[in-house]
């Protein structure tokens, strides 16, 4: 059943305006939102501009909602919950749209700066599915934060500014790489091998006490942050944080591919950057809930992190940080009882807004042609994920794929279906099934990708533009 190049549609100028429009939108965020933090504190200012209130001061006041009230809620500043308030009771359910924020990445260990042979390293731990051969000899940025011993937090980025410098990890040359060369792709750079080269300067100033004068490099390299962290210090920008290196162990620091998104292709047709698993998604997702006003059912967006790592933890989409912010909905909106959370949850419908591998000519032996998601066809509706015999999958009924159709069809949505490659070849999995988990019609759609969990990935502006208006008519219609 082939489908049709989505830009055919955009024949209009006007039209395909609104596609490259979108996207440089697009480009803008993912190239300055490179964390799960930066993407919730994004969405909260943007949520704030577009008239969303924060549950907690409606808590506080006490009011009643109403339809039409925008509501939001954060949690540990590293994944966001956004509802606009239907005409119907929010127990008959609601339409949801969830995505996750967090990438593939490397983290610094809780003691990571060593020296070693006059360099200065910084020791990291590998976050989520990645090809480890990828990350090395190309510039890294680090983007952090620091909780302070009292109480505050202090954000910062290095090397994404022309003038910042940058970061790498260092690759054996190919003169004497006759062992290295014979290992498998997984082992030719080991996980404990992903160290990122910080420095080489011996601090300068005059030491006295002969204890001190080991390891100057590593010594120089913190009185190196400490001035950089001045800039970004708020609470004390005249530069009376004086950084040490047991501050690491209350830090966290992500080592992201420096550089912005580009256009990618000579057609301009293609967005090169990284993160676009699964910020192709959440961006859409987060515009979509916004373009909602007095929708018959509540519309929530719901952007967790964790997802790379099994959705796990206090911040992941298995914590009860969703269900939760419902109660507290249900509470403010009448009076709660447990069974109406239960009915809300299991009478929504939602779509696990992620990414679908997209169909690569290069590496065709690993995809089914007549099941693989294509770049330029619009929309990534996967039935099911799961790995082999659909392990750990959701799978969505026939039932409810027959609505989403009919929600896509009436709304001139270009979409097309596919499965994560060849049966098994492998697999994956998104958040769907927790999802499930609460009884309700869940399905994954989103985006293809190319280059998946690489530093760098590409979509299709085309791709984007059709996930946004498959979401706002599925936050509307559904």
């Amino acid at each position: 059943m082939e489908r049709e190049i989505a830009w055919k549609k955009y024949k209009d100028e006007k039209e395909k305006k609104k596609v490259f429009a979108f996207a440089d939108k697009y480009k803008e965020f993912l190239s300055s939102c490179k964390t799960e933090r930066e993407c919730t504190e994004y969405f909260e200012e943007k949520a704030k501009e577009k008239g969303f209130v924060d549950i907690e001061d409606v808590i506080e006041e006490g009011r009643e909602l109403k339809p039409g009230d925008r509501i939001y809620a954060t949690n540990m500043g590293k994944e966001i919950a956004l509802f606009v308030i239907g005409k119907e009771d929010i127990s008959e359910g609601m339409n949801i749209l969830g995505a996750h924020i967090d990438s593939p990445r490397l983290d610094l260990k809780q003691n990571p700066l060593y020296e070693d042979t006059n360099m200065a390293y910084l020791d990291t731990h590998y976050y989520g599915g990645i090809k480890k051969y990828q990350w090395v000899t190309m510039p890294l940025a680090l983007h952090g934060t620091i909780a302070k011993k009292d109480g505050t937090n202090l954000n910062f980025v290095i090397g994404e500014d022309p003038e910042d410098p940058v970061f790498c990890i260092t690759d054996l040359l190919p003169h004497l790489s006759a062992d290295q060369l014979t290992k498998e792709a997984k082992k030719v750079i080991e996980g404990e091998d992903l160290n990122l080269l910080i420095g080489s300067i011996p601090f300068a100033d005059e030491i006295k006490d002969d204890k001190d004068k080991k390891e100057l490099i590593k010594k120089n390299i913190l009185s190196i942050i400490t001035t950089y962290l001045k800039d970004f210090d708020k609470e004390n920008g005249s530069g009376k944080y004086d950084y040490k290196e047991e501050d690491f162990m209350s830090c966290e620091v992500e080592v992201v591919p420096a550089g912005r998104a580009r256009d990618m292709g000579i057609d301009r047709s293609m967005i090169l950057g990284y993160g676009h698993d699964d910020r192709v998604c959440s961006y859409p997702t987060f515009e979509a809930v916004c373009r909602a006003k007095k929708p018959r059912r509540t519309v929530c967006g719901l952007l967790v992190d964790k997802e790379e790592i099994g959705s796990v933890g206090a911040t992941g989409m298995s914590s009860r940080f969703f269900e939760n912010v419902v109660a507290e909905l249900i509470n403010l909106s009448g009076d709660y009882s447990d069974i109406l959370l239960r009915r809300a949850l299991s009478n929504s419908y939602a779509i696990s807004s992620d990414v679908s591998g997209g169909y690569d000519s290069i590496y065709s032996s690993a995809f089914e042609k007549n099941n693989s998601a294509y770049l330029g066809k619009g929309f990534a509706v996967n039935k099911y994920t799961g790995a082999r015999g659909k392990s750990g999958s959701n799978d969505a009924s026939a039932e409810y794929m027959g609505k989403i159709r009919a929600i896509f069809d009436e709304n001139d949505i270009c979409y097309q279906t596919a499965e994560l490659g060849k049966v098994d070849q492998g697999g994956g999995g998104t958040i769907a099934y927790i999802f499930g988990n609460y009884n309700m019609n869940v399905i994954d759609g989103g985006v293809a990708v190319l280059s998946m969990h690489a530093p760098f990935e590409v979509i299709s502006k085309v791709d984007l533009y059709e996930a946004y208006k498959a979401y706002v008519a599925f936050a509307v219609n559904a």
